[in-house]
């Protein structure tokens, strides 16, 4: 299947990415992880926007567009690492009032009976009874868990989805992140990305966030449970390594608290619990396979 963005979509992709340089720069960034917190302001703008009505009919006051430019819009938010649960709140458009304008906060019980922003939301879909804090290694996704037996069975497949997007975005900044510093940074007089070690890693961190690419668009056309498995594990693996191999580009001044390279780890981490069990994905993709042969 040969598959190219038009030009609308480009549009979007370009609008998006123009406002959220604008609201959610670099300060805005640092800024949340003192203290994170859904900017009231900014989820407003968004719904303006389109953000959360994208995939609602123009009939009921949405952007009558598809899931396809859906992951358009979440990959550019992941490569902005924009906090709060954007993709609940999208998933909720036309079912609770005020989510499609962004005047409701939604939030949901995911994978692993993980809350994101419980306190922050103004509605909870799924069980949420018996919610404890629990201490987040990302400081800009605060996480409540709900007691096993409340947890939602099986994750909702958009919502997998469109996580697996926002993975892809972030695996593209930290592609970005490494590149730019091997291009910057000097050792023994010559750029670091001279050196062949170097090199290979941004190669692999390109390779990575291509092959993600392909699968996340691919199950955006198809909407297939199968796709959207795959589209997951190589989405979770190139935001994953992707920010490891970054840190590993960066050297020390990686590890450091000053640089963000740690906090595309840290959100890939949390967004990776979203799906459920990553073995659930793989038992899904196995079963195809075996399928398929006989």
């Amino acid at each position: 299947m040969r598959f190219r963005l038009d030009e609308q979509q480009l549009d979007l992709k370009r609008a998006v990415r123009g406002l959220l340089d604008r609201r959610f720069g670099r300060d805005a960034l640092r800024e949340g992880v003192d203290a994170p917190r859904v900017d009231r302001g900014l989820w407003r703008e968004l719904g303006r926007a389109g953000f959360f009505s994208l995939r609602l009919p123009e009939a009921e006051g949405g952007v009558g567009l598809g899931l396809p430019e859906a992951v358009l819009v979440f990959e550019e938010a992941g490569r902005a690492l924009l906090p709060g649960p954007l993709a609940a709140t999208h998933l909720a458009a036309g079912v609770v009032p005020g989510a499609a304008t962004g005047e409701t906060v939604v939030t949901t019980v995911a994978g692993g009976g993980l809350v994101e922003w419980l306190d922050a939301a103004d509605v909870v879909t799924g069980d949420a009874t018996g919610a404890v804090p629990v201490r987040s290694v990302d400081p800009l996704t605060p996480l409540h868990r709900v007691p096993a037996g409340s947890r939602t069975a099986e994750p909702d497949g958009l919502l997998v989805l469109l996580t697996a997007a926002e993975q892809l975005g972030t695996a593209v900044r930290t592609c970005e992140t490494a590149v730019q510093h091997a291009r910057t940074r000097e050792q023994f007089g010559r750029p670091i990305g001279a050196f062949q070690a170097v090199k290979h890693l941004c190669a692999e961190l390109l390779v990575r966030v291509e092959v993600a690419r392909a699968a996340v668009y691919a199950a955006a056309v198809t909407a297939d449970p199968v796709d959207i498995a795959a589209a997951r594990l190589l989405a979770d693996e190139a935001a994953v390594r992707g920010a490891r191999d970054c840190l590993q580009v960066h050297g020390g001044m990686g590890f450091t608290w000053e640089a963000d390279v740690h906090l595309c780890l840290k959100r890939a981490w949390v967004r990776a619990e979203r799906g459920g069990l990553v073995t659930d994905s793989e038992e899904m993709l196995a079963g195809e396979l075996l399928v398929e042969s006989r």
